[in-house]
């Protein structure tokens, strides 16, 4: 009977898919990009970074009929398609056909690292044989569609198991772009409170580059996935966040964004206001501290002072506080939960509440 109903179960699943596949023409894909019919999500623009070398590369695959791997897009309410896996293709060719995506600079992709044909090495679109531009125009891709009709949650973790084009993306990035066929509420609170002034300052040493992969944004939700459901703390943490980025999405009352907000922005005021940016840094033997960003020392801080905030706000202890912190971060007994397990976490978030809430009761 059990196996009966899971091949119910499965079924019923299936049928909640709707797809269609269609070969188009790379000259069909420009045409549908121009005309607003085929649209390339804001998260996903972003992300277009291939180096022009394997752009170029990419153009003279084409050039050679080499097989394409097909694309994947969703079909909106109005029936425009929105291109979820295969980013990197497609903005290839449009960047060779002037169109300016992403952090490109030219408006123009000129082909440099062409390793088969050598010769097209220099050349823009334009500047081709007119019989290999049509030749371009005319290569073909498979365009696998989710049509309106799937049911929008199916669809959202048919997406989160797809390949992004071979691109190394990080968890944030991977979130940020399918969570929206969830919902878009909870991606831009997250960016919104990632562009607070007092955040920004002390997690300033997590690097330019770790900021270009929404590491900031991950650092917000982890922020609230610690501080409010750690009971549902699961190791390996990428998909604990996501997890909670779901329910903070799809449940209806389940995350308060207005108290949440301001809880956000007052415990990062403190924060900033005792430690700057070097809040979640680390010292040297000799004591200098060091720079840079230690994960550990971000949930061991900042959550237990966003638990108690509203005490810590109407104290006039900040400074004490602050030396019961740095008293705990470079002592000896927090080097036992440095590590990201169930209990490295939930030790190190007891150790400093614990030694917030003495201050706090003039212990």
């Amino acid at each position: 009977m059990a196996l009966e109903n899971l091949i119910e179960n499965v079924d019923s699943q299936i049928i909640q898919i709707r797809t269609k596949s269609l070969d188009v023409s790379f000259n069909e894909l420009y045409d549908m990009y121009k005309d607003g019919e085929l649209t390339i999500a804001p998260d996903y623009q972003r992300l277009f970074r291939w180096e022009e070398e394997k752009q170029s590369r990419f153009v003279e695959s084409l050039i050679l009929e080499m097989p394409v791997p097909p694309i994947f897009v969703i079909e909106t309410q109005n029936g425009v398609y929105e291109l979820i896996d295969g980013l990197q293709r497609i903005s290839s060719y449009l960047h060779f056909r002037g169109e300016k995506l992403g952090e490109t600079e030219d408006d123009f992709l000129v082909l440099q690292g062409c390793d088969i044909v050598p010769d097209l090495n220099g050349l823009n679109f334009d500047m081709l044989p007119k019989a290999l531009q049509i030749k371009i125009k005319r290569s073909f891709v498979r365009m696998e569609v989710i049509k309106k009709e799937s049911e929008t949650s199916l669809k959202y973790h048919m997406f989160k198991r797809l390949n992004t084009g071979g691109e190394l993306l990080s968890a944030q990035e991977i979130r940020n772009c399918t969570i929206r066929l969830l919902g878009s509420t909870a991606i831009d609170f997250l960016e919104e409170c990632s562009r607070d002034d007092n955040f920004r300052s002390v997690i300033k040493r997590i690097g330019y580059e770790k900021s270009k992969t929404k590491y900031d944004q991950e650092l917000v939700l982890r922020f609230f996935a610690t501080k409010n459901d750690m009971e549902s703390y699961r190791y390996p943490v990428t998909e604990y966040l996501t997890r909670y980025l779901e329910k903070m999405t799809i449940t209806e009352g389940y995350f308060d964004y207005i108290k949440e907000k301001q809880i956000f922005q007052d415990t990062f005021a403190f924060i900033n206001q005792q430690f700057g940016e070097e809040a979640f840094s680390g010292k040297t033997q000799s004591g200098t501290v060091r720079n840079e960003f230690v994960l550990y020392y971000f949930d061991g801080i900042a959550v237990p002072v966003a638990r108690l905030i509203d005490k810590i706000k109407t104290c006039s202890c900040g400074d004490k506080i602050k030396e019961r912190i740095c008293d705990i971060k470079y002592g000896t007994e927090l080097q036992s939960y440095k590590t990201g397990s169930v209990n490295g976490v939930k030790k190190r978030i007891e150790l400093f509440t614990e030694g917030v809430q003495e201050i706090l009761d003039g212990r």
